[in-house]
């Protein structure tokens, strides 16, 4: 995937959640929820677009 479409999809991403802060009233709490999931879905998919996903996925704690 070329990085262009990396970048405009993270614009898009980030234009529609701020939409979603600024004009749809809901309690803090789920605001930031919401937020912290669509960061934390975003951040998957940019290791999983770059091939590092593997890499974290194949860490072991312990033995």
């Amino acid at each position: 995937m070329p990085l262009i479409e990396i970048v405009v999809v993270l614009i898009i991403v980030g234009v529609l959640l701020w939409l979603v802060n600024t004009y749809i009233p809901m309690a803090a709490p789920i605001k930031s929820l919401l937020n912290a999931v669509v960061v934390i879905v975003l951040v998957i998919w940019i290791l999983r677009v770059f091939g590092l996903w593997h890499y974290i996925t194949e860490i072991h704690v312990g033995r």
